[in-house]
């Protein structure tokens, strides 16, 4: 438990993907609660920076890229912190240089996991992540009750303008979409790319939907070649959006097919229903852990991802709609 002295400015430590750092939002929103009068800024990724101003509760976010430092710059970003007068620290992702920089900030509390020089933490936990025998969601909120925070509010959620979607998508009736995220970034997960455009073809010619296919920077050169067959109902936006306009537009969509990725929990953050693809063998990769959080999704799942047929999703997809 935390000592007496109630901290004036919490510090939460969230440096990796996009997906990853959304699912922190339940703990974020214990902090407050246990502190409401305390100032709560995140340490983030620089490319989630945009989705971190969208969580109420944040007050402020510090941009800090996950990768290896040099020992100065680990020290310059001490000081810095060192200037807030942070009271206490929650390092959510494990990290060795995070552990460092706490400690040399000079805050007090500075809570995480028993791994990465956890001796220079003053409360932690054993990471079990591994087991994944609970969802992520669960395990982070297992981190902020070593403070005495926690919270019965497990539920995502983002402040997004839903104007970002019509500025991109002009004249679209996004009311009338489906959102496809066919990419991953771990082969492991990976639904067989062209499973996803047998059922964009389904989609498209039996339930006169459009089709939004969505993906990074990094999959927009292997894209194009794989719209070719398509006409006026399926677009493409791999590697167009923001993270912002990204979360516009599946707040504004009927529902999002992917693979085990961050655009699962971006959709739940905006309150869209999901049909998640995963395999189920591997406890620290399953649904268990990462499955969709957002009311009305479906998860279909085997041991071997090509087992998974077109119409097995295709299937679940008609269920969400007839809803």
């Amino acid at each position: 438990m935390v000592r007496r002295t109630v901290p004036k400015n919490i510090l939460a430590v969230r440096t990796d993907r996009f997906g990853e750092f959304l699912l922190n939002i339940p703990a974020f929103r214990a902090l407050k609660l246990k502190f409401p009068e305390a100032k709560l800024t995140l340490v983030v990724n620089p490319y989630v920076q945009e989705l971190a101003r969208c969580i109420d509760v944040v007050d402020e976010v510090i941009p800090w890229e996950n990768k290896k430092h040099r020992l100065q710059d680990v020290y310059r970003f001490s000081e810095k912190l060192k200037k807030k007068n942070f009271g206490l620290c929650v390092i959510f992702n494990p990290s060795k240089e995070f552990n460092i920089i706490s400690f040399l900030a000079g805050i007090p509390l500075r809570a995480g996991y028993a791994r990465k020089w956890g001796f220079l933490l003053t409360h932690k936990i054993p990471d079990e992540k591994h087991l994944g025998d609970r969802h992520e969601i669960e395990y982070n909120l297992d981190l902020v009750k070593l403070i005495g925070a926690a919270a019965d509010d497990k539920k995502l959620s983002l402040v997004i303008n839903e104007d970002l979607a019509e500025q991109l998508l002009k004249g679209i009736d996004l009311n009338n979409s489906i959102v496809i995220h066919p990419w991953t970034s771990d082969l492991l997960k990976q639904w067989p790319t062209h499973k996803f455009f047998l059922l964009a073809q389904r989609l498209t010619k039996e339930l006169r939907l459009t089709v939004i296919f969505i993906g990074g920077k990094e999959e927009s050169d292997n894209s194009g070649e794989l719209f070719a067959g398509f006409k006026d109902s399926v677009i493409n936006l791999t590697g167009k959006t923001s993270l912002t306009q990204l979360a516009a537009v599946l707040k504004q969509s009927k529902l999002l097919i992917s693979g085990d990725s961050g655009p699962v929990h971006l959709a739940c953050c905006v309150g869209t229903p999901v049909v998640a693809i995963f395999r189920n063998d591997m406890p620290g990769k399953s649904p268990v852990r990462w499955g969709p959080r957002s009311e009305g999704s479906i998860v279909v799942e085997k041991n071997n991802l090509f087992n998974i047929s077109v119409e097995e999703v295709f299937d679940k997809v008609k269920e969400i709609l007839s809803r």
